[in-house]
């Protein structure tokens, strides 16, 4: 699950909770209030509009060899379901 491909990442994890830098990014969003308003900014765009722009940023991670657990966080984010949970995610944790 949210995988860029497979030669990217050695494992396939079963859910979005296995995947550590998934919720690393999301504790982060937590923490941190410029991270938490440009990730809400990206999950407030329309769901097409957000995947195009999660897989371009996808593509030029995976070309700059970002790391690889940032790398698939992000992915996880072209997932419209996972868009959407992580939203209410970040939005609890402004309050």
């Amino acid at each position: 699950m949210c995988m860029t491909t497979p030669r990217d990442l050695p494992s396939n994890p079963h859910t979005v909770g296995e995947i550590e830098g998934f919720v690393s990014l999301l504790m982060a969003a937590c923490d941190d209030r410029k991270v938490n308003d440009a990730l809400e900014k990206l999950l407030s765009m329309p769901d097409e509009k957000r995947r195009l722009f999660v897989h371009n940023w996808v593509t030029d991670l995976v070309i700059k060899n970002a790391p690889k657990d940032f790398t698939q966080a992000i992915a996880c984010l072209q997932d419209d379901a996972v868009a959407e949970k992580a939203y209410e995610v970040i939005y609890q944790c402004r309050r």
